[in-house]
């Protein structure tokens, strides 16, 4: 009997998973996994469910992580930092407050904070900052549980290959059971938000990179208007002044979340009035200015629905992509109501993420729920193609392994990794063999063939 259909936060991704399971402890998981082999099930993991693209769709066995969620253990070193064991599935939201409790923070964070540990990791998911790499950068050390029900431990000592592999994993080499983070010194966030324009921003854009810590904006299509967003580290005793219960209710849940529901249902109706919506709204604009937790600051909320498209491209060719992404819309007949995200990332050498081996920016587009993104999303990604850019794992995008074997210098590597760690595919989906095809293999096993609803 066939678990009840899931679907994504964003409603584009659904499955028929034969079952859906939720282990408790890593014992009911080695039996999860021994059943799945037993059965010929393919096995795939999910978090929240905020990743845009199948990763999480499998017809086999689905397993949530919820219940193996939680601090374990907390090794504190001389200058205040300390590396933090931490449960697979524990949500980001419920583990930055408990840092914050025990005087840690972790250095760098997204935009939004619902998805569990493993999931973030997993998919790439980054925050903004020239000196700070994503999130997938500030794991010491993970522990995963293979197809045959093996626990094994990597780090840079240890299995350092596939701690090279495993921390933007897609879930494709095991079940991550356990995470150890290293953590800083908790920290407060000055945040400055201000109107601007963006032929100043991009003019301006290195300097501005390079001169604060936290640098990300938005711009809004069919205008030259940004909203800039500037986050200074400040110590963890600094004194907080965040907003006000009216304003943050004012911007962050009426206008940004409910009355912009209701602007996207208008426009979606009456696509014309976009480019006007677009203008009024940058230029109602005002600024802010407040001091949080730094895990407050970082994050917002959203409960617009949207699905969404991200590239990573050399942080140099972010100005000419944005104007080519102009040039598009003005010879286009399509209006796009979202702002256009723009961030940026140190490099790393984590072999399938998206800032390996270059400082870089992030473009991220999105698209309302009940409108089609299509033309749209294949228009960008084509000029940030012809920059060598690379799609972010949990976003949509079109690429298959032909194409990501070209810009990942490890890719396979990555693939070599795979084959010793799940020769038999257990963790494999359709999705996934689009990404990793290995040309060295025929076919893909029975036990990562997806069997339809």
């Amino acid at each position: 009997m066939s678990a009840r259909p899931w679907t994504n936060w964003a409603g584009n991704q659904h499955a028929c998973p034969a079952s859906r399971v939720e282990p408790t402890s890593v014992d009911e998981l080695r039996a999860v996994l021994a059943d799945a082999v037993g059965r010929s099930l393919s096995v795939r993991c999910v978090g929240a469910g905020h990743s845009f693209t199948p990763i999480a769709v499998t017809d086999g066995v689905q397993i949530g992580l919820d219940s193996l969620r939680g601090i374990e253990s907390v090794v504190r070193a001389a200058d205040g930092s300390a590396e933090v064991t931490v449960l697979a599935g524990t949500r980001l939201r419920e583990l930055t407050a408990r840092l914050w409790d025990l005087g840690l923070a972790m250095a760098n964070l997204g935009d939004i904070d619902e998805q569990s540990v493993a999931g973030a990791i997993s998919t790439g998911t980054h925050g903004t900052g020239a000196s700070f790499g994503g999130i997938a950068t500030q794991v010491h050390a993970l522990e995963l549980m293979t197809a045959d029900g093996a626990l094994v431990r990597c780090s840079r000592e240890e299995n350092s290959e596939l701690f090279d592999a495993a921390r933007v994993g897609l879930g494709a080499l095991g079940v991550i059971t356990r995470v150890v983070l290293d953590c800083v010194p908790a920290f407060a966030l000055h945040a400055v938000e201000e109107p601007s324009t963006l032929r100043g921003t991009l003019a301006e854009l290195e300097s501005i990179v390079a001169g604060v810590d936290h640098f990300e904006f938005y711009w809004f299509p069919h205008t030259d208007r940004v909203l800039t967003k500037r986050n200074t580290r400040l110590p963890g005793d600094a004194a907080l002044r965040p907003l006000g219960k009216v304003r943050s209710y004012i911007d962050d849940e009426l206008l940004s979340n409910t009355a912009f529901e209701g602007l996207n249902r208008v426009v979606t109706r009456i696509p014309a009035l976009i480019p006007r919506v677009n203008a009024v709204s940058a230029r109602a604009l005002s600024a802010r200015e407040y001091t949080d937790r730094s895990y407050r600051v970082f994050a917002s909320s959203r409960t617009v629905r949207f699905v969404e498209m991200e590239y990573a491209v050399p942080i140099a060719e972010i100005g000419w992509v944005l104007r080519e992404v102009d040039r598009w819309l003005e010879r286009s007949d399509l209006s796009i109501a979202f702002p256009v995200e723009v961030r940026c990332a140190a490099a790393d050498d984590i072999w399938l993420s998206t800032a390996y081996g270059r400082p870089t920016a992030y473009i991220a587009v999105h698209q309302y729920h009940r409108r089609d993104h299509r033309e749209y999303f294949d228009a960008v990604e084509t000029i940030c193609r012809s920059v060598d850019g690379r799609p972010h794992w949990g976003k949509l995008h079109s690429l298959g392994s032909d194409e990501l074997r070209d810009t990942y210098e490890h890719f396979d590597d990555f693939l070599r990794v795979r084959n010793s760690m799940d020769p038999g595919k257990l963790f494999g989906s359709e999705y996934l063999e689009r990404l990793l095809s290995d040309p060295h293999q025929e076919s893909m096993p029975s036990t990562a063939i997806e069997r339809g609803c």
